[in-house]
């Protein structure tokens, strides 16, 4: 039988599954190279793969926040999936590592218990470095490989379906890279609080941020997608293959960062190759509004919650 606190990690799964699948494929559909149903199949597949092989990596970093019982863990996840439902309710593109994070600051401050600030400062230096890095991968993956396929002696529909192709491969990676990386999310908690096996809980998180892929969050895509910056089924391919290397960098670190900022990183880099006109400001402004305001909600979400099972038990 699962326990009862485990399912507050198995819905933070889905809600991280919903809301970072259309980080995956999302530029892919928005610039119609690839069907929802394989984006669905592919995303589902490669992410459980992720989070077996390599998802243990943040464990360790989740847990070197504040220390953890069976009851904290339950209300951290619950906080930081009901955040990020809330986000997505909006149509604001939500970073689960944020929202984890910001729950794990308000049930310590309740309790009044030690937080490890070297291990946020890890943290923080890894979310700003996110955007920076992906857009970094993005301009100059956009300008090697475009160098690269033109200069192949090919006619423009080979072209075409060279960059199909590689879109399949980047969303798979990607995928894969999203399991490594955010796995621990999603079961880190319960691995602190002793309840789980690092590989039990790579396996339980895998599965349950693939139930979310098959909830897939079609307006959430759009935003990252088609109404931040106009996209073709080139910059697809790059947005999406420079946000699999920026994840999975970052699982060779075991933090655990946005895919949400990674996407607006490469795609803000694509822009800016493009011309900033392209760009859509105002729905950029709401993407930042996100990133300010998930940990916040979270912690406030966590400090509510903790006071509820006080007053409750």
């Amino acid at each position: 039988m699962i326990p009862y606190q485990l399912l507050s990690g198995i819905y933070m799964g889905w809600a991280l599954g919903r809301n970072d699948s259309s980080n995956i494929f999302g530029p892919a559909i928005a610039s119609k190279s690839v069907k929802v149903y394989q984006a669905i199949i592919l995303c589902s597949l490669f992410v459980i793969i992720g989070s077996i092989l390599q998802g243990a990596g943040g464990f360790t970093t989740i847990g070197s926040v504040t220390s953890l019982t069976l009851a904290t863990a339950f209300i951290t996840s619950l906080a930081a999936g009901l955040t990020v439902t809330c986000m997505n309710f909006f149509k604001l593109p939500a970073s689960t590592s944020q929202a984890i994070i910001g729950a794990l600051i308000g049930v310590a401050i309740f309790r009044t218990q030690k937080i490890d600030f070297l291990s946020l400062d890890k943290v923080f230096i890894c979310w700003i470095t996110t955007p920076l890095i992906a857009a970094l991968a993005a301009y100059i993956l956009y300008k090697v490989i475009g160098f690269m396929i033109n200069a192949l002696p090919i006619n423009i529909f080979t072209q075409d379906k060279i960059i199909r192709i590689g879109l399949f491969c980047a969303g798979c990676y990607s995928a894969y890279a999203l399991g490594a990386n955010n796995v621990a999310n999603v079961t880190g908690v319960f691995v602190a609080s002793s309840l789980l096996e690092p590989w039990l809980a790579a396996l339980i998180g895998g599965i349950s941020i693939a139930l979310g892929v098959f909830s897939y969050s079609k307006k959430v895509m759009l935003t990252v997608g088609k109404r931040l910056v106009a996209i073709d089924p080139y910059s697809a391919f790059i947005t999406v293959f420079a946000v699999g290397i920026t994840v999975h960098f970052f699982a060779f670190v075991g933090v655990p960062v946005s895919t949400t900022q990674a996407v607006i990183g490469a795609v803000l880099g694509i822009g800016i190759l493009k011309g900033v006109q392209t760009i859509n400001l105002k729905i950029l402004f709401l993407v930042v509004f996100g990133w300010i305001g998930t940990p916040l909600i979270s912690m406030g979400l966590a400090l509510g919650l903790t006071l509820l099972a006080k007053l409750v038990i």
